[in-house]
């Protein structure tokens, strides 16, 4: 069986209340609620939370609530450690016949159940590999870019720019590195091997696992920051979404 598993706690310390914010006139929350909901091979979809206000929302679109441990609802608590606890929680309370885990976050909205079963359409076809992720090109940001600040308060480059080749060929073009592509977390198709062993695979999203195939799409983005919301809304407008309507409703 294939199962959905949505993250989402009660306390967020940088943006309060984000995950039900409304979106559209919809709770953040329930978009990749509705993506997992309208999958062509998601068999359940699972919420694991703390939130009474979430645990209602999902109540209410037919999915089912995992009660949050307190332990894995603080700030510092990894995703990582809430898919794992949920993974099992399944294994022990609904069935051992765990074909695919698609993971989840309430507040990552930039995604379709298109691309969740396309996802899983890849895993299928390629036994050897251990997820399908959403990936977003942001060229911008390519590592290259990054600085950080150094004892005397001034910027240095936070990777070694020898780790980019030689540097003399190295330039200020953004896309002078080719496609940097970020894990945006829309969705994240994964074998349950990933969760049974965490610690094998590749930082900083673990349950990826090491062999990660990408779903490319454009401007994924999971919402941390209030200033980040008008980009999700463009993004829900151009792939069907409005104030009235979904591109589910005629399913």
């Amino acid at each position: 069986m294939i199962f959905a598993l949505l993250l989402g706690r009660e306390g967020s310390v940088g943006f309060p209340g984000k995950n039900v914010m409304p979106i559209l006139g919809r709770p953040l929350m329930l978009y990749p609620l509705l993506a997992a909901l309208n999958s062509k091979y998601v068999d359940r979809v699972f919420v694991s939370t703390d939130s009474p206000k979430i645990k209602e929302i999902s109540l209410q679109y037919g999915a089912s609530v995992i009660d949050r441990p307190a332990y894995l609802c603080t700030k510092e608590a990894l995703g990582e450690d809430a898919y794992k606890h949920g993974y099992y929680w399944i294994k022990e309370n609904i069935t051992s016949d765990v074909e695919l885990m698609v993971l989840l976050f309430c507040n990552a909205a930039t995604l379709l159940a298109s691309e969740i079963d396309y996802g899983i359409e890849i895993l299928r076809k390629h036994p050897e590999y251990d997820s399908a992720i959403t990936v977003s090109e942001y060229n911008m940001w390519s590592p290259l870019r990054a600085r950080r600040e150094n004892k005397e308060g001034l910027l240095e480059p936070f990777v070694p720019f020898e780790t980019f080749g030689d540097p003399k060929n190295l330039n200020c073009d953004r896309d002078s590195q080719g496609s940097v592509w970020f894990a945006d977390v829309a969705v994240s198709v994964v074998r349950p091997r990933n969760l049974e062993h965490l610690e094998e695979g590749l930082l900083p999203q673990k349950w990826m696992g090491r062999k990660i195939f990408p779903i490319k799409h454009w401007g994924g983005c999971d919402i941390d920051f209030e200033w980040q919301v008008p980009q999700v809304e463009y993004w829900l407008k151009k792939h069907g979404f409005s104030e009235t309507q979904t591109p589910y409703d005629k399913r």
